[in-house]
C-alpha cells in the first residue's frame, strides 16, 4: 500500500519518496517530511522546533507558547488565524470577518486517483496507485476544505489538489483559494524557475532564497511566455546527477501564483495555485470549488532524476490519446515560406516538393479563412475563403491526399477581429467593458468562453469545417494576453470568476473536440510556448514551442523547457538561414540537430533551398524516423547547458532499454588552436559495449572518460552520433 495511516500519521511512499502529515493534539494538520522513503511509523514530527517565540500567537486552546502556526509547518495554512507567511485561502464570512480555522474532520484511501470534474490532471489505475481524501473543517462557518493527494508510485510523483465545499446555509466569498503547501523546516534552498518573453521563452535561473518571499506569476489569462508554472526548489549545490530538489508543475493554463517564502525562523513555504488577484468566487450554500492539481516530484539524485519522473509521468499518466505513443507525421508548415500570400496551387507546390523528400503532412497556417489577408480581420469567421484559395478546402485536402501527403490547418477558436461578420452579428461574445474601448492585442480581441453559448457557436465552426475536409492535424494558436476582462453573463458579485471560468471553458471545449476527433492531432501554442504547460498538455500532445526557430535560441529554451516537459511534446521545426527572428545564419544539419530533440518538421520554402540541401533533407528525413520512438519514449539528458562557459552544448537521449541512444552537440563559439572538447554519455549499462562514431568500449569508459568532439570546422556546427549496443 502507497499510503499507511498510523495513529495521527498520514504517510504517502512512492517507490523511492515520503511524504507525511501529521494530524497534532489540537486538530490541525502539519508538514513533517517530503524526502526520501521512510516507513509508515517514522514520525517525522521530531524535527518540528517549539520554541516560544515573541510575536507568534497561540491557538485559543492551548497554554503553551512554544505553539504557534506562525512557525509550525503547515498542510493548508489559513489566513487570520496566527500565521502570517504566505497562505493558501482567504474567504470573507456574511459579517466581513476572514477568519478560518481548520482542523481534522476525517479521512478516506481509495485505490486509483481521485478525479476532478472539468479539470485536466493525471490519471492512474488502482494497481498503479492510490489516493486519500482529507477533511478539514472550520466548525464556526461550516466551511469543508478536502485535500485531494494522489499517488503514483512507480514515477515517484505525488498530486494534489483542492475542493472547498460550504456546507453552511450562507452564502461565502473565497478570495484566495491555492491548491497545494509544502512546508520545509529546513532552508538553505534556491529557486529555480524558468521566465521569458515571447519567442524567448522558459530560459533557466536559479535564484537564493532570502528572508521574504520570492514570487513567480502570470496575471495575463494564460500561462504565459513570462513565466512557466513550474518551479523547482533545489538544496544549494545541487546539479544534474546529486543533490536534493523538490519539483512543483501546476496543471493549469491561466493565471497562476508560485510563491516561495524563507520565514524569520530560516524555514521554506511553498505555495502554488490560482493567481488571488484576479479571483473572486462566490460559493453557495451546497456549492464546491475545485481546484487545479499540482504534482510534485522529490529527487535525492539531482534534476535529471526529477526530468525522467516528470517526463515519464506525464507520457504514460497524463498524456491521452494514440498520438502520445504512436508516430505523429513530419510536417511542413507554410508560415515563414509564405505568410498570407498563398492559395491552394502554391501550397500544392510546396506539398509536392515535400512528398519527394519524404515528408508526409502539409500544415496550412494563417490566412485561409474569411478576410484574412492580413492579421488586421477575419478572425472568428471561421470558413474557407475560396476566392483566395482558388479551390474548396475538401478540393485541396484531396490534392495533398492523392499523393499521399495529410493536410493540416490552423486555428485561434478564442479570438475575434472587429472586421468580421461573426463581431458584427455577435458583438457581445467578445471580452469588453461596457463603456470603454478595450485592449487590442494584435489588432485583435478575445471572446468570451465563460459563456457556452460562444464555446457552442465556435465548436460549431470548427467542427464544420473538419467534418468536411479530410483534415489530419489542427495547430490551436492564441496570439495574445487577456486584459479588461468582463462578461455580460456574469453578475457583478460573480465577475471575480471570469478567469477560471475561461479557462474551465476552454478546457470543456477541447476536451468535446478531440473526443469527437480521435484521429485528429491537436498541437498547442500561444504565440509559441505562451500556454506550455501540464493542462494543455493533457489535452495536446504536442505544443509549439517557441516562435523563435533560430537553433542557437532554442538551444537555451529547449534546455530550460525539457526540465519538467517531455522533448517530444515540444513543437521544433527547422527553418530558414538567415532566420526570420534573429536575422542569425547557421548551417542546414545545425537546424535539423536541434529540431530532432522535438516534433520535428520544417518551416521555410523547399522550393528555394538548393540540391544539396534538399538530398540533406531525405537524409534528416530517413535520421528523424528512425529516432522517433527514442525521442518520444526515450530518457533525456542534459550533458552540458547552453548558459555555462562550455563552446559546445550537448544533450542525449537514451532508449528504455539502452540499447540505442543519441548524442547531439552544436558549437556555441569558435576559438583558434581550439582545445579539446569531451562530452561525457550518461544512462548507459555500464558493462556493455557501446559504439560511438565508430569506437567500441564499455559505457563505463564511454560515461568516465567522455567522447572527443571531433575538429571543429565552422560556426555554429552540428553533430549527431548514435550510440548503439554492441
Amino acid at each position: 500500500m502507497s499510503i499507511k495511516l498510523n495513529n495521527k500519521l498520514i504517510t504517502l511512499s512512492t517507490a523511492n519518496t515520503s511524504y507525511q502529515i501529521k494530524i497534532d493534539e489540537l486538530g490541525y494538520l502539519f508538514h513533517t517530511w517530503y524526502g526520501k522513503k521512510i516507513e509508515g511509523a517514522d514520525d517525522m514530527s521530531y524535527r518540528i522546533s517549539s520554541i516560544d517565540r515573541g510575536f507568534s500567537g497561540n491557538p485559543y486552546e492551548t497554554m503553551d507558547r512554544t505553539y504557534s502556526l506562525d512557525v509550525f509547518p503547515q498542510e493548508y495554512p489559513t489566513f487570520g488565524n496566527g500565521d502570517y507567511r504566505a497562505d493558501c485561502i482567504q474567504v470573507v464570512h456574511p459579517d466581513g470577518s476572514n477568519v478560518l480555522d481548520l482542523k481534522y474532520d476525517s479521512c478516506e484511501i481509495t485505490r486509483g486517483k481521485y478525479q476532478l470534474k472539468g479539470l485536466p490532471g493525471f490519471t492512474w489505475s488502482e494497481d498503479e496507485g492510490e489516493s486519500i481524501q482529507v477533511n478539514l473543517i472550520d466548525k464556526e462557518s461550516g466551511i469543508r476544505v478536502e485535500l485531494l493527494y494522489g499517488v503514483l508510485e512507480k514515477f515517484d510523483i505525488i498530486t494534489r489538489s483542492v475542493r472547498v465545499v460550504n456546507t453552511s446555509k450562507n452564502t461565502l466569498k473565497v478570495e484566495k483559494a491555492l491548491s497545494a503547501c509544502i512546508d520545509m523546516v529546513d532552508g538553505d534552498f534556491e529557486l529555480i524557475h524558468f521566465h521569458g518573453k515571447h519567442a524567448m521563452e522558459r530560459e533557466f535561473e536559479r535564484s537564493p532564497l532570502l528572508h521574504g518571499k520570492m514570487v513567480l506569476e502570470s496575471k495575463r489569462g494564460t500561462s504565459s511566455h513570462q513565466q512557466n508554472p513550474f518551479a523547482i526548489l533545489a538544496k544549494k549545490g545541487t546539479n544534474e546527477v546529486s543533490g536534493e530538489c523538490i519539483g512543483a508543475a501546476f496543471v493549469y493554463s491561466g493565471s497562476f501564483i508560485i510563491e516561495a517564502e524563507v520565514d524569520q525562523v530560516n524555514q521554506t513555504r511553498l505555495v502554488v495555485g490560482l493567481h488571488p488577484e484576479q479571483f473572486e468566487y462566490i460559493l453557495n450554500a451546497g456549492e464546491e470549488l475545485v481546484l487545479p492539481e499540482v504534482a510534485f516530484t522529490y529527487s535525492d539524485a539531482g534534476f535529471e532524476k526529477l526530468t525522467h519522473s516528470y517526463h515519464d509521468a506525464i507520457r504514460a499518466n497524463l498524456q491521452r490519446g494514440k498520438f502520445v505513443h504512436t508516430h505523429r507525421p513530419i510536417l511542413i508548415n507554410n508560415w515563414e515560406a509564405t505568410y498570407f500570400d498563398f492559395d491552394a496551387d502554391k501550397l500544392f507546390d510546396i506539398a509536392s516538393k515535400a512528398k519527394s523528400l519524404g515528408i508526409e503532412m502539409l500544415v496550412m497556417d494563417d490566412g485561409w479563412f474569411g478576410e484574412r489577408y492580413d492579421d488586421t480581420k477575419g478572425l472568428g469567421d471561421w470558413y474557407v475563403n475560396e476566392k483566395k484559395l482558388g479551390s474548396s478546402l475538401k478540393e485541396l485536402a484531396d490534392r495533398i491526399n492523392a499523393i499521399d501527403m495529410k493536410l493540416g490547418i490552423w486555428f485561434e477558436p478564442e479570438m475575434i477581429n472587429e472586421d468580421t461578420n461573426l463581431y458584427r452579428e455577435h458583438p457581445d461574445f467578445m471580452i469588453r467593458v461596457p463603456g470603454r474601448k478595450g485592449v487590442k492585442g494584435r489588432e485583435q480581441y478575445v471572446l468570451d468562453f465563460t459563456r457556452k453559448d460562444v464555446r457552442d457557436y465556435i465548436k460549431a465552426m470548427v467542427v464544420n469545417i473538419l467534418k468536411n475536409a479530410n483534415i489530419s492535424y489542427v495547430k490551436w494558436d492564441m496570439n495574445r494576453s487577456l486584459a479588461a476582462v468582463y462578461s455580460a453573463k456574469l453578475d457583478a458579485n460573480s465577475m471575480g470568476e471570469f478567469h477560471y471560468r475561461y479557462v474551465l471553458g476552454l478546457y470543456e471545449l477541447l476536451d468535446e473536440l478531440t473526443t469527437e476527433f480521435p484521429d485528429v492531432l491537436f498541437e498547442g501554442c500561444s504565440g509559441g510556448g505562451g500556454r506550455y504547460d501540464l493542462g494543455m498538455l493533457y489535452y495536446h500532445p504536442q505544443i509549439w514551442l517557441s516562435d523563435d526557430t533560430d537553433p542557437i535560441e532554442r538551444l537555451k529554451i529547449q534546455y530550460g523547457s525539457s526540465f519538467a516537459y517531455p522533448i517530444g511534446s515540444a513543437g521544433a521545426h527547422v527553418s530558414a538561414s538567415p532566420n526570420h527572428q534573429t536575422m542569425r545564419r547557421t548551417p542546414f544539419e545545425t537546424r535539423a540537430t536541434v529540431a530532432m530533440s522535438g516534433t520535428f518538421g520544417y518551416e521555410l520554402d523547399l522550393n528555394k533551398i538548393s540540391d544539396k540541401e534538399q538530398e540533406m533533407v531525405k537524409s534528416q528525413v530517413r535520421d528523424y524516423l528512425k529516432y522517433d520512438e527514442l525521442v518520444h519514449e526515450g530518457d533525456y539528458y542534459r550533458l552540458t547547458s547552453p548558459y555555462d562557459s562550455n563552446r559546445v552544448c550537448a544533450w542525449q537521449t537514451v532508449s528504455k532499454d539502452k540499447s540505442f541512444g543519441l548524442l547531439s552537440a552544436v558549437v556555441k563559439s569558435l576559438e583558434a588552436n581550439e582545445s579539446n572538447i569531451y562530452v561525457y554519455p550518461r544512462g548507459l549499462d555500464e558493462t556493455a559495449v557501446y559504439e560511438i562514431a565508430g569506437a567500441k568500449r564499455t559505457g563505463r569508459v564511454w560515461m568516465s572518460g567522455g567522447f572527443l568532439i571531433p575538429r571543429i570546422r565552422e560556426e555554429y556546427e552540428s553533430f549527431r552520433f548514435e550510440i548503439k549496443k554492441v
